[in-house]
């Protein structure tokens, strides 16, 4: 079981989008559990506030230390070691398959979201593990890429997918893309299925899905199928 814990300033957002299909049935059956902490809950401030402006000037405002501090603590205190924090930010290293794979093995993963202009320096070497980003460019805020993140991670886990030899057959596996798929009918617009699939050979239908995905993924990520050739010498 993973336990996933996002430090946000909207936890409405969090969980209205991972409590439905996969993930709440998943949580449902305590495969994963999912929760959302309002970092707002924990300033000092009367007013609620939990962002000002940045020394030195610039442009917006900045989130404060303490807030999310102990927004952290109030996870931290309740598992057993320090869990791994991912800091959702365009600065960090990009979120791949591997990644996920990695993440899916440990018990606690704590985002933090941020917000504004991002959030103080001081807070971020004390706590965060991991600076992850999902891609080059900028977004409001961290939800969705947590979000993102916690989708790949989850179905990942035993259990999560109906059928768990899914995710070992989906794109980026050993770095291939996913082989083309059919369902009834068999004559769709005068596309016919492959008559291979309809052999019930199941040896020739792996051999012809291992083909696809390679011819796929060495025309649509040329990139993926050098590693995966790098890998067959």
């Amino acid at each position: 079981m993973v336990n996933f814990h996002v430090l946000t300033l909207f936890p409405e957002m969090v969980m209205q989008g991972l409590h439905t299909s996969i993930l709440g049935r998943a949580v449902g059956k305590q495969y994963i559990s999912i929760e959302a902490v309002n970092i707002r809950d924990y300033t000092t401030d009367k007013h609620g506030k939990v962002d000002d402006y940045t020394y030195g000037g610039g442009a917006g405002m900045l989130m404060q230390a303490q807030p999310v501090y102990d927004a952290y603590l109030s996870v931290a205190r309740k598992v057993e070691g320090k869990p791994r924090v991912i800091y959702v930010t365009p600065q960090g290293k990009t979120f791949h398959q591997e990644m996920a794979n990695e993440l899916a093995k440990e018990e606690e993963l704590i985002f933090l979201c941020g917000h504004y202009e991002g959030v103080d320096e001081r807070v971020l070497e004390e706590i965060v593990t991991d600076y992850v980003s999902i891609g080059d460019y900028v977004l409001t805020g961290g939800e969705l890429p947590a979000m993102v993140m916690i989708d790949a991670i989850a179905r990942l886990v035993p259990g999560v997918l109906h059928n768990d030899e899914s995710a070992m057959t989906e794109s980026f596996h050993n770095d291939l893309l996913e082989y083309p798929q059919y369902s009834r009918p068999e004559v769709w617009r005068d596309k016919r299925v492959p008559e291979i699939l309809l052999s019930g050979n199941h040896a020739k239908v792996d051999e012809w899905r291992l083909a696809q995905s390679i011819e796929r993924t060495k025309r649509l990520r040329p990139d993926l199928y050098e590693k995966w050739a790098g890998r067959q010498t």
